[in-house]
């Protein structure tokens, strides 16, 4: 996909594996057209901003973020409380899809705006199941401005 195509889609996440099951759970399901998936953080916030190397994508964000809360570089918590921060990405549904079921992290998440925090399952069949579910309700079922 050309990284300037419209996005349905955000996958902020740092494991190839885990990032490939997600990206082939929503397109089994025919949940989003335009899927861009980053590695980090930073990548994130210069997607989502349109700076950097995305200075030249268009003006239009996406539909739905999926978001890591252990990435490199930025951390997911602070690509969170960068996007609901801001006026013109604070409306971006923002699912937080982690392994970590910390009451601290999903305390934190919700504090800074996250839309919904999902624990990802260790096994395969599970994690697809979960992310489609995910996909469906927050592309499908979910109304947004």
């Amino acid at each position: 996909m050309d990284k300037f195509e419209s996005v349905d889609i955000l996958l902020v996440e740092d494991s190839p594996a885990d990032a490939e099951l997600a990206m082939r759970a929503l397109r089994k399901g025919k949940l989003a057209n335009h899927i861009t998936w980053v590695k980090d953080g930073a990548e994130a916030l210069e997607f989502i901003f349109r700076n950097g190397a995305y200075a030249g994508r268009p003006d239009q964000h996406p539909r739905l973020i999926l978001l890591d809360l252990k990435l490199p570089k930025v951390d997911g918590l602070e690509v969170l409380k960068r996007i609901k921060a801001d006026e013109r990405t604070h409306a971006i549904p923002v699912v937080m899809v982690t392994s970590s079921a910390e009451g601290r992290d999903i305390a934190e998440s919700y504090r800074l705006g996250v839309n919904s925090y999902v624990v990802k399952p260790v096994a395969f069949e599970q994690f697809s199941d979960t992310v489609a579910k995910a996909g469906f309700y927050w592309m499908l079922v979910n109304k947004t401005p």
